[in-house]
């Protein structure tokens, strides 16, 4: 696996995450306080989470995770703060699976 795959997914994740904080801040000043709009914010956390899952998708089948791993990961998307706990793990376990780290010393010495 590619560090390029593993990097794609934590940058969404973030951004996702992020906006999803921001998107639940909105729905609580439009329901709970009656002011603001939700529509703008809604769609482009949407359009970001799409992006998500296509790269959680693609992570998790050239990890080769379970569906449940998958399922779980996917689903700390769509909680609040969530992916902030999930994004690390999921990150060091990938970070085994990467082949083209330059900074390896097992692959530079046998070069």
């Amino acid at each position: 696996m590619k560090k390029t795959v593993l990097t794609r997914y934590r940058v969404m994740a973030y951004i996702t995450a992020i906006w999803l904080l921001i998107f639940t801040g909105a729905i609580i000043l439009k329901y709970g306080f009656s002011t603001g709009d939700t529509m703008l914010i809604s769609q482009i956390h949407g359009v970001l989470f799409i992006v998500y899952v296509i790269f959680a998708f693609d992570l998790g089948t050239k990890a080769k995770w379970s569906f449940g791993k998958l399922l779980w990961v996917l689903a700390a998307g769509c909680i609040p703060v969530a992916s902030f706990f999930v994004e690390p793990k999921v990150s060091r376990e990938a970070q085994a699976l990467i082949t083209d780290d330059p900074a390896d010393p097992v692959k530079v010495s046998s070069r």
